[in-house]
């Protein structure tokens, strides 16, 4: 694996750090933080992902509402692991 060394410039143009004083300042944060910067960084990488949760999130309030309504009856997982396994054994 080739590595590579990098500096951030700041804006100002006068405060420099390596890519590996930013890696240590990153892990060093509140884990909070950490986790929004990950998601942050995943998000930049494929942003058609944060699309898709939307969709996601759209589709399980959806879901949600029916249970309360009653419009849908949940079964509970036993049940439905039972029922595959006698399917998956005819």
């Amino acid at each position: 694996m080739r590595r590579i060394d990098l500096i951030i410039i700041s804006q100002g143009g006068n405060d420099m750090i390596s890519k590996d004083d930013l890696i240590s300042e990153a892990i060093s944060l509140p884990v909070e933080i950490r986790i929004e910067l990950v998601e942050k960084l995943l998000q930049s990488l494929n942003s058609s992902q944060t699309e898709i949760d939307e969709l996601w999130a759209i589709e399980a309030e959806r879901r949600v509402a029916q249970i309360e309504t009653g419009d849908v009856k949940t079964v509970p997982g036993d049940e439905v692991f039972e029922r595959l396994l006698k399917r998956l054994k005819k």
